[in-house]
C-alpha cells in the first residue's frame, strides 16, 4: 500500500463509451453493454461489468492487473462509485484460478492499486482498508499491513469517520493481529477500540464485551505486564458492575502479589477454569510481576534468594532461572552474586504509583540521604586530615629552611677564608744588621 503522499495513478486513453465497450467485449457481454451505452445508462453499463468481472479470475496472469484497473476506472466516473466499488473488492476476494501460487499477491496488488487510486481524503477509502484488513486476515499476510499502521490515524481524521467504523477497523486489525501471532499489536488496537466509545456508552453490551476481550488479553498475553493503563479506560472500569470478579482479578495484577492471587482463588473456586483461563500462564505473570515488587521495595537493592524463594513460593533451586526471566520481561535489571546468594538490582518498574509508593520512595531517599551524609563526613574528615598533614609538612619544611639560612655554607665560606687568613699573615720583616754578616 503507498503512502498518501505517493498516489499510484493508472493512466488511460479513450472515453468512457469506448472504454465501457472494450471491457465489455472482453468480458464477453459486450451486445447488452453496447445497448446501455446507447441510452447512456453509465451505472448500469457498470452494473453489468461488475456482474461479469468474476471472468477476469480466469484470464491470463499478465493480463490481470491491467484488466482490473481499467474496470476500477471506469467505475469511478460515476457518481455512485461508493455503491459499485464495494463489489468489485468483495470479488477480490474470491480465488484467482488462472494463478494459484501468485493469486493471493495479484489480488493482495489490485487491492492497494484501488486504495491509491482514490483521493486521499475520499471516504471510500475506509471500505477499500477494511476489504483489504479482511483479505490479509483471510490470508495470513498481516506483514504486509504492518508498516502502515503508523499512518492509519492520519487516515481517519482524513476521512472523517465516525467512532463506530474507527471501533471496527480497530477490531479487525486486533484480530488480524492475534492471529498472526502479534499479540502485543492486537492488544494495541483493542484499547484503541475501547476509547472510541463515548461516556454514555461505556456499559453497553457492545463496549463490555469488548472491554472483557482487552482484559482477557491482557492477563494471559506474554509480553503485557502494564495494566495501569487498561484500568484508566472507562469501559473496563464498568467491568466492576457488569463483571465483578474479572475486575477483581484485574486489580490483583495490577497492584498485587503472588499471595493475593492464591487468595482469589481460594475465595472464586474454579473460576480460572470455569472461564478457561490459562492457569499456568497466570501463575508465572503473577510470580514476575512479584518479583518486580519485591524489587520496587528493596531499600538495600539486595534482595536473598531466600527471600525470592519465599516470595515467588518456589524452591531455591530455580531462583536463578527466575531472575533470568524476569529480568528477560524487562521488570527488572539487576546481577546475581552466586557467592553471595543475593540478587543486586539495578533499576525496577513500578507496576502501580500511589501513595504507598510515595511512601517508599520516601523511604529510600531518606536511606540515600543518611548514607551520603555518612560519606560526606568521612570525607570532610579525610580532608580535614590531609590538610592538617599538609600544614606540618609545610611548617617542617620552613623551620629547615630558616636553620640552613642561619649556619649555612655562606658562613662556612666566610669562615675558612679567616682561617686561611691567619695561617697566611707574615711576621714582621726585620732589619739588616752589620751583624748579619
Amino acid at each position: 500500500m503507498a503512502a498518501p503522499h505517493q498516489p499510484q495513478l493508472v493512466f488511460v486513453d479513450g472515453s468512457f463509451e469506448e472504454l465501457a465497450q472494450e471491457m465489455a467485449d472482453f468480458l464477453n457481454v459486450g451486445d447488452d453493454v453496447k445497448a446501455l451505452i446507447e441510452k447512456n445508462q453509465k451505472d448500469e453499463v457498470l452494473k453489468k461489468l461488475i456482474i461479469a468481472s468474476p471472468t477476469l479470475h480466469s484470464i491470463p496472469e499478465k493480463e490481470f492487473a491491467g484488466a482490473y484497473n481499467l474496470l476500477v476506472y471506469l467505475i469511478l466516473q460515476s457518481d455512485n462509485a461508493d455503491k459499485l466499488l464495494p463489489r468489485v473488492c468483495d470479488n477480490l476476494s474470491k480465488p484467482i484460478t488462472s494463478s494459484p501460487i501468485n493469486g493471493p499477491g495479484l489480488a493482495l496488488n489490485t487491492l492497494t492499486t484501488i486504495f491509491n487510486m482514490l483521493k486521499p481524503d475520499d471516504e471510500l477509502r475506509f471500505n477499500v482498508f477494511m476489504a483489504i484488513l479482511r483479505f490479509l486476515k483471510f490470508h495470513g499476510m498481516f506483514e504486509n499491513l504492518k508498516p502502515y499502521l503508523k499512518s492509519l490515524d492520519d487516515w481517519m481524521t482524513e476521512w472523517e469517520t465516525d467512532p463506530e467504523d474507527q471501533r471496527q477497523a480497530y477490531e479487525a486489525i486486533a484480530e488480524t493481529a492475534r492471529d498472526a501471532g502479534d499479540a502485543s499489536t492486537s492488544y494495541q488496537y483493542i484499547l484503541k477500540a475501547l476509547r472510541t466509545f463515548e461516556d454514555a456508552e461505556v456499559k453497553s453490551e457492545d463496549a463490555q464485551k469488548i472491554a472483557l476481550r482487552a482484559l482477557k488479553t491482557a492477563l494471559l498475553s506474554p509480553t503485557q505486564y502494564d495494566f495501569q493503563d487498561l484500568l484508566n479506560v472507562p469501559c473496563v472500569q464498568a467491568l466492576s458492575e457488569s463483571h465483578p470478579v474479572y475486575f477483581e482479578l484485574l486489580t490483583v495484577f495490577a497492584e498485587k502479589d503472588l499471595e493475593d492471587f492464591n487468595q482469589f482463588r481460594e475465595e472464586h473456586e474454579d473460576f480460572v477454569e470455569k472461564e478457561h483461563l490459562d492457569l499456568e500462564k497466570l501463575q508465572t505473570k503473577m510470580r514476575l510481576l512479584t518479583f518486580a515488587s519485591l524489587a520496587a521495595r528493596s531499600q538495600t537493592r539486595e534482595i536473598p534468594y531466600d527471600e525470592i524463594a519465599e516470595a515467588l513460593q518456589i524452591s531455591k533451586e530455580v531462583v536463578e532461572l527466575w531472575i533470568i526471566d524476569v529480568i528477560r520481561a524487562q521488570l527488572v535489571e539487576g546481577r546475581m552474586s552466586q557467592q553471595k546468594k543475593v540478587f543486586l538490582v539495578h533499576r525496577t518498574t513500578y507496576r502501580v504509583f500511589g501513595e504507598k509508593q510515595w511512601r517508599q520512595l520516601g523511604d529510600l531517599v531518606d536511606t540515600w540521604r543518611d548514607t551520603l551524609q555518612k560519606v560526606a563526613a568521612t570525607l570532610r574528615k579525610e580532608q580535614a586530615g590531609l590538610e592538617a598533614q599538609k600544614k606540618r609538612d609545610l611548617e617542617e619544611a620552613e623551620r629547615k629552611l630558616t636553620n640552613t639560612s642561619v649556619s649555612g655554607p655562606g658562613d662556612r665560606r666566610r669562615g675558612d677564608r679567616g682561617d686561611r687568613g691567619d695561617r697566611n699573615e707574615r711576621a714582621p720583616r726585620k732589619e739588616r744588621t752589620d751583624d748579619d754578616d
